[in-house]
């Protein structure tokens, strides 16, 4: 069994800057990882993962224990469905923001949320409002589909 890596580990190899979100090698390992360099690379999905010690981590767990660490203390208990309420926007999107999207057989702004159609519309940013509308009565994260990019 792998075993996960811990603070202690985390903080030996990587700097976490929490106002940005970065972190970067604290020294070179490999023509990748050079020391100053931010670690890590974004996935289809919009999350950064790291490779530490031959096992990939997403980013936003890695800050949290560098942080907090895993104690019982610091975690929630959620569902599946609760936690991708706080996913980012796909890198795939066009649009630009999560739930909207260009219709082209229409000419139309589509809002769609959880695969629930609310709509379509002429303007962008009235789309855009609608979805953001949407996804708050919903209660959805408010970093829900914000753009990221891999230094922050």
């Amino acid at each position: 069994m792998d075993e996960q890596i811990n603070q202690e580990q985390l903080k030996e190899l990587l700097h976490y800057d929490p106002e940005t979100g970065v972190f970067k090698w604290k020294d070179t390992f490999g023509w990748k990882a050079k020391q100053g360099t931010i670690a890590g690379g974004i996935n289809g999905s919009g999350y950064i993962y790291i490779r530490l010690k031959r096992k990939k981590y997403r980013a936003h767990r890695l800050a949290w224990l560098y942080t907090y660490d895993n104690r019982l203390v610091n975690l929630r208990a959620v569902s599946g469905k609760e936690n991708s309420r706080n996913q980012f926007i796909p890198t795939n999107n066009t649009s630009g923001h999560i739930g909207v999207s260009w219709h082209t057989k229409n000419n139309r702004w589509r809002v769609s949320v959880s695969k629930v159609y609310y709509g379509s519309f002429e303007c962008k940013s009235d789309a855009i409002a609608k979805a953001k509308k949407v996804y708050k009565e919903l209660g959805y994260h408010e970093n829900h589909g914000k753009r990221i990019t891999a230094n922050g």
